[in-house]
């Protein structure tokens, strides 16, 4: 359908950040450990530690994934763009209500 790239992104996004906040809960924490609470496959949580690692809030030690120092101003930015996305989301849902 036409929105079915929309929502497997957002489910995406969602593992990602479900990722970041276990990091931030229980850090320095690894893959093993992430995939065994998350019950994930190890290589969806090796992505989403890769993605937040590219977007520059976490990092890897000896120990496991640690935010990063700054981190807190990159979750800002996303919290600012995910009401940009509220947005987007509300007027798809107008037009769709009128089609």
């Amino acid at each position: 359908m036409v929105l079915r790239k929309l929502k497997q992104e957002a489910e995406v996004a969602l593992r990602h950040l479900y990722v970041l906040e276990l990091v931030k809960e229980n850090q320095p924490i690894g893959i093993f450990k992430l995939a065994e609470m998350m019950e994930m496959p190890k290589h969806k949580v090796r992505y989403s530690l890769r993605v937040l690692e590219q977007f520059g809030i976490i990092e890897p030690t000896q120990h496991g994934a640690v935010l990063r120092e700054g981190a807190e101003s990159v979750i800002e930015r996303l919290k600012t763009e995910i009401v940009n996305i509220k947005y987007t989301i509300d007027e798809i849902e107008k037009l769709l209500k009128k089609l």
